[in-house]
């Protein structure tokens, strides 16, 4: 009850005008005072510039006496600290609104009140910090352009006045220290919100560095200080303050041995420790690593002293790497990625020919001063490897060996950080990397250090290095570690065991695609051991056998097909004639990955009839129980209604589905051997479900039996589904005679007849793919596509936003496809000119309603079918009509979403289809009036401060109209200004700048998480760095791993 009346209060508009005797009232608790604080902070974001300039004076006075009031006394201060926060966080949002303008004398004035009392001085560098905060950190969506730059320059021209009092404190910290360390804590982490932003010169050209060295040898400031190195240490600037960090980072090195000696057990010290302590050594590693990174150059000269002090800088991160928290690791892990990369970068050179990269070795070298670290960093990113995403099996939290049930996304990115770090390694070291690993390996044979995470990180870092080393270095080594597996393998003895060491044998195996290609008996002896891990009942064992067959076919494939030497029959007609034997204790899922292992080495043969032999009897097994199914409903139609019969029939379907995937046009000739059958199955199955639906209403939808007759309908869906995605585009002509025209009819009667929860979205899914795989239709028949789907559909998923989502997305893909292929049909879609009209009326209206569906993705889909439409109206004959009948329309609704903050995904959307609308008005294309000459409003409009009514003047008046009404707290000149820019700017660019200001000033968007308005630029950066990284990976061997090369000779 009490949260409603507070509720209502900040409804009404003038509440704000007693919250004064609110916060006066000493009777009144801090949370009541504190929601008063959120209604005058609503008033000063929403509704500031509306005020009289006296009554916002008298504002902004009120609140700087309280905050004076209460900040001047240090027990008051400190009893009240959460109010106080309060009050400064509403001071911060006035001085946006006032400062510089209104407020000149902002900064002077704290300043110098700061000097009057030392509590007073503690909350002013809070209140400063905030400041900082909010105009470098998180201006960006919260104010527009030309205000976050007016309060940026502000701050840096005023900012010597800050700087004085920051040093005015320090040189009292001998005072300080002891009475009141809070005022040293509260400047230190006051000015690292600075150094980011602040002249250099301020850092640099004073002895702020020197202060702030000293400080770690006082344990209060230690930490503090530290935070402040961490920021001034990664700096990137000129060659004129090489002097000065090189004192930085020398004076830091000195005091940090003195109160944390290189001798000491960090690892060790880190567990035992209190949070403090442990964020020290976090601090500690963030300020050594960006300090190398951007300053390794300046250390590593011939000066004894400064490669000496680099050196004992590496030395701490390699003990801090040791500590098991895994946040502290992976900082010391990404200077360790970015040691060795500008290692082999610096040391490498290209040969003329394009070859290898080579390691040049000069005696003194920047390699050989690293030797010993690094030989340090191999053993510990081998000792402490990440699982990589293939591995399945794992050991749980009660140390038992089961089968991973969902990915650890954290741990998969650790893995690919580690992995190209080793891979670096490597290169800078081979002989170093293959000793550590064989050395660890021989332990494991010896038992000596046994474990089953031992084992598993030595075989993922193996596995990791792949491509790294040359093919003779790399066959060497593999022959070794291969062999000891399957020598530790036959020796363990305990199901968990052998599970633990298959496991690591099947990662390793599948990680060298070269050796295996390269070895034809390794290859073979590896294959057939996992056909024996497919007998392996642990869970886990056989999922994994399964995935590496698969990923070994997949890169080996034409081996698996070619006759070896010393082989009377190609590997492939082998495991046909023992394919019973391999696949009988597999689950139904692996039965279907086999199949599509089996499939992708056989579209690998190039003589045809011999493919479409292998083909038949790769099926053989499936087929004989699928005619003895059909042969056996022949004779008793009532077993198909048998669960037993459907799940059978399910699983078959499954296992063509996944070959068919793999095997592309090839599955051709097997699909003709079930297609009848397939279609009549479809025809029973319906007909059953439809006899159940009458007898039972829709409640037979949800009835066990008929879900299985669905999943067996759907299944014959996906198989063809899955074939056209995979068939050649030469293919076409038959696969229209021979796959698609057969299955329409019977397909799209039985879904239009159908009830709602009775419909199967992947119909709508298979159609989209026909469409797009024929790249179009005959008009005909996407007309009777079109009727048989999309009114039903339409029905079903406009009812509300939650219902049947997989038909909903699946319903705005078709569409999409269709506006893609068959662009015209969708003005003609019924003989009846009339009827075809209405037809496209509803093809909009249901563009529109995906555009404002709260579904990403269904949202995402609408603006993107709009978007293609105008592009494709823009080029068509039904310009004119197009833009007369529905312009405004979609002006208003795209207006509603770009101004819904739940929307803020689309926005780069929004303002591609704003600019495409305006843009095709504003050409003057469209002859014929667009508003509505019956209507004097509408003439009016278009007449709006013009001699003569034109389709631009009536946009423009519109779009005022429009702003005006929804918008009652921008001002006319700013709603003028607004639609002034939206269509007279060209540039795309500047134009989604101007859009985002003026989403800005709206209520709705001023606050909250405005980072999707600005998504575009960051997929672009993310393009750009991605781009950059694959340019990268590209000159390193090992870096993409070759099993990830999509290897088009794999197996040649």
């Amino acid at each position: 009850m009490a949260q409603n009346v507070l509720t209502e209060l900040q409804n009404i508009p003038d509440a704000w005008t007693r919250v004064d005797k609110l916060l006066d009232n000493p009777a009144v608790s801090t949370s009541t005072k504190y929601y008063g604080l959120q209604i005058m902070e609503n008033m000063i974001r929403y509704r500031w510039k509306t005020l009289a300039r006296q009554t916002s004076e008298q504002v902004k006075n009120y609140i700087v006496n309280k905050v004076i009031e209460l900040s001047s006394d240090a027990q008051i201060l400190h009893r009240e600290r959460t109010y106080v926060s309060k009050l400064n966080l509403i001071l911060v949002q006035i001085v946006k609104q006032e400062w510089p303008s209104n407020w000149r004398g902002f900064i002077s004035e704290i300043v110098g009140a700061s000097k009057s009392s030392v509590s007073l001085c503690e909350n002013n560098m809070q209140i400063l910090s905030l400041l900082s905060e909010e105009v470098f950190e998180f201006s960006s969506g919260q104010m527009t352009q030309d205000k976050i730059l007016e309060l940026k320059n502000q701050f840096n021209d005023e900012f010597s006045l800050v700087f004085q009092l920051c040093q005015y404190v320090f040189g009292l910290a001998p005072e300080l220290r002891d009475s009141n360390p809070s005022l040293l804590v509260a400047t230190l982490r006051t000015l690292e919100r600075f150094l980011s932003w602040i002249p250099l010169g301020y850092i640099f050209e004073t002895q702020l560095i020197e202060t702030l060295t000293s400080f770690i040898l006082q344990p209060q400031l230690r930490k503090s200080a530290l935070r402040c190195l961490v920021e001034i240490g990664s700096l990137s600037v000129g060659y004129e303050y090489d002097g000065r960090f090189i004192v930085l980072y020398m004076s830091f090195m000195t005091n940090l041995l003195s109160v944390l000696p290189i001798s000491t057990d960090i690892a060790g010290a880190y567990a035992e420790s209190d949070d403090e302590t442990q964020n020290f050594v976090m601090d500690l590693a963030l300020f050594l690593t960006g300090f190398f990174r951007s300053h390794l150059g300046l250390l590593d000269r011939d000066n004894h002293e400064s490669r000496q002090a680099l050196i004992t800088g590496n030395e701490y991160l390699v003990k801090i790497s040791t500590i098991e928290d895994v946040e502290v690791f992976k900082i010391c892990l990404e200077w360790w990625h970015y040691l060795s990369e500008e290692l082999y970068e610096s040391e490498s050179v290209v040969k003329i020919h394009g070859g290898p990269l080579a390691l040049a070795n000069p005696i003194n070298s920047r390699k050989n001063l690293f030797d010993a670290v690094l030989s340090a960093v191999r053993r510990i990113l081998i000792s402490r490897m990440a699982k990589p995403e293939e591995v399945i099996i794992v050991e749980d939290e009660n140390g038992e060996i089961v089968r991973e049930t969902t990915k650890d996304t954290d741990a998969i990115a650790l893995y690919k950080t580690m992995r190209e770090t080793l891979v670096f390694l490597t290169h800078l070291n081979t002989e170093d990397s293959e000793m550590i690993m064989l050395l660890k390996l021989s332990r494991q044979m010896d038992g000596s250090e046994w474990s089953w995470s031992s084992l598993s990180s030595l075989c993922w870092a193996v596995g990791s290095i792949s491509g790294a080393m040359s093919e003779e270095d790399e066959k060497k080594f593999l022959v070794k570690v291969i062999k000891d597996l399957l020598h530790l393998c036959e020796i363990k003895r305990g199901k968990d065991n052998k599970a633990v060491v298959a496991s690591n044998i099947m990662y390793v195996v599948s990680q060298y695609p070269r050796f295996l290609r390269a070895h034809w008996k390794f290859l073979k002896t590896v294959v057939n051991k996992l056909f024996e891990f497919m007998h392996e009942s642990h869970p886990g064992v056989q999922d994994m056998a399964c995935d590496t067959f698969l990923t070994i076919s997949q890169k080996c494939r034409r081996k698996f097909v070619a006759l070896q030497i010393g082989e009377t029959q190609p590997f492939i007609v082998e495991i046909l004639e023992n394919i019973r034997e391999i696949i009988n204790e597999l689950e139904p899922h692996q039965v279907q990955s086999f199949y599509e292992s089996c499939g992708c080495v056989i579209a690998s043969v190039q003589e045809v009839e011999n493919r479409n032999q292998l083909v038949q009897r790769l099926f053989q097994l499936p087929n004989h129980l699928w005619i003895e199914i059909i042969q056996t409903a022949g004779v008793s139609p009532d077993t198909l209604r048998q669960r037993e019969t459907m799940k059978k029939l399910a699983n078959i379907l499954k296992t063509n589905e996944r070959a068919a995937s793999s095997l592309g046009g090839p599955y051709l000739i097997q699909l003709k051997e079930i297609y009848v059958d397939m279609l009549r199955l479809y025809r029973v199955y319906s007909d059953y479900i439809s006899a159940e639906v009458a007898a039972s209403g829709p409640l037979a939808t949800k009835k066990a039996d008929t879900r299985n007759m669905r999943a067996v309908k759907k299944e014959i869906l996906r198989v063809v589904e899955s074939f056209l995605s995979a068939a050649e585009e030469r293919d076409r002509a038959v696969i229209l005679t021979e796959v698609v025209e057969p299955i329409t009819e019977p397909i799209l009667q039985n879904y239009f007849m159908s009830i709602p929860d009775a419909r199967d979205a992947e119909v709508l899914s298979l159609f989209t793919q026909v469409i797009t795989y024929m790249n179009g239709l005959p008009d005909p028949a996407v007309r009777l596509i079109f009727q048989s789907v999309f009114g039903v559909t339409l029905e079903m998923v406009t009812k509300n936003f939650e219902d049947y989502p997989d038909a909903r997305l699946q319903f705005f893909s078709f569409l999409r496809a269709v506006n893609q292929y068959n662009f015209a049909v969708l003005f003609s879609l019924d003989p009846d000119p009339s009827k075809a009209e209405q037809n496209f009326q509803l093809v909009i209206n249901a563009i529109v309603w995906a555009f404002k569906h709260t579904e990403k993705n269904v949202a995402e889909t609408g603006l993107q079918i709009l978007l293609e439409l105008l592009l494709n109206v823009e080029k068509s004959q039904y310009i004119g009509y197009f833009y007369k009948t529905y312009f405004k329309l979609l002006l208003n609704d795209v207006f509603a979403v770009l101004t819904d903050t739940l929307h803020r995904p689309g926005f780069k959307r929004h303002v591609q289809i704003l600019a495409q609308l305006i843009k095709v008005v504003q050409s003057g294309r469209i002859q014929e009036p667009m508003w509505d000459q019956q209507n004097p409003q509408e003439v009016a409009l278009a007449s709006y401060g013009a001699s003569m009514p034109s389709n631009p003047t009536y946009v423009r008046a519109h779009m005022i109209k429009l702003l005006s009404s929804a918008f009652p707290n921008l001002s006319e000149a700013q709603i003028m200004n607004v639609v002034k820019g939206m269509l007279e700017i060209p540039d795309d660019r500047l134009l989604k700048s101007h859009v985002r200001d003026f989403l800005v000033q709206t209520k709705e968007f001023s606050a909250g998480d405005n980072t999707d308005l600005f998504d575009e630029e960051r997929q672009a950066q993310l393009i750009e760095e991605q781009k950059a990284a694959n340019d990268r990976l590209l000159r390193t061997p090992g870096l993409i791993p070759p099993v990830r090369i999509d290897d088009e000779m794999a197996g040649t």
